[in-house]
């Protein structure tokens, strides 16, 4: 299949690119830094995801993986205004088999910076958008909203014993994901699911979900 991948020069796109590289697909690359695979199946386009007038002319693609995002730059242009360019252009056509949103737990939460949570909150409402309009092809559309994700974007408190200390000890699996086990959920929820469409996935190690029951001891 020929698969569009934004933001996939580093981090999760990087990872979902090699996966489907991997598994034998085509894979088109668009971030506005330079290829960073190299790979017979793989093809690279320089470009902002802003600027409608730079996306090229491709054949239909079977998947789109909207992943690129920033923090604190432009957030709502390039994280919803970009995301929806990119799957205007390229997602909504007959032979589109599923479109994916790389979406945030904050967009759930509302526990990061503010122009960050409300771009990836109206990531979460166009998913349904576009689900709905892409269900008569018989394909699908979900949004996989991450919690921690061992990135180099991450660095800042992943490097930092004592923010990490601060942060395990929210994060009821002890853990962050790693970039391989979200190509593989982009992977599965893309080219395996079939059935579950219009979903915003809430993928943290329970983070959010973190809630203290308070009860006398004696009485549990």
């Amino acid at each position: 299949m020929r698969v569009l991948v934004t933001g996939s020069s580093s981090g999760i796109g990087k990872g979902i690119a090699e996966k489907f590289l991997r598994e034998g697909h085509e894979v088109i690359g668009l971030d506005r830094e330079s290829a960073s695979l190299t790979s017979p199946g793989y093809r690279h386009f320089r470009l902002d995801i802003r600027d409608r007038t730079a996306y090229p002319a491709l054949d239909p693609v079977d998947i789109l993986i909207n992943n690129a995002g920033v923090q604190q730059e432009d957030d709502i242009g390039v994280n919803l205004k970009g995301t929806i360019g990119i799957t205007e252009t390229y997602g909504i056509h007959e032979h589109i088999r599923a479109v994916l949103m790389i979406g945030s737990a904050s967009a759930h939460n509302g526990s990061e910076f503010p122009e960050y949570c409300a771009s990836k909150g109206g990531v979460l409402t166009y998913t349904k958008n576009v689900a709905l309009r892409i269900a008569k092809y018989g394909a699908t559309c979900n949004s996989l909203d991450f919690g921690g994700v061992l990135t180099d974007l991450n660095r800042p408190v992943t490097a930092d014993p004592a923010l990490w200390k601060q942060i395990m000890d929210v994060t009821p699996l002890r853990r962050w994901m790693t970039v391989e086990e979200a190509a593989d959920w982009a992977y599965f929820m893309t080219v395996t699911n079939r059935f579950c469409t219009g979903q915003n996935i809430l993928i943290d190690g329970l983070e959010a979900g973190n809630a203290h029951f308070v009860w006398p001891e004696d009485d549990r």
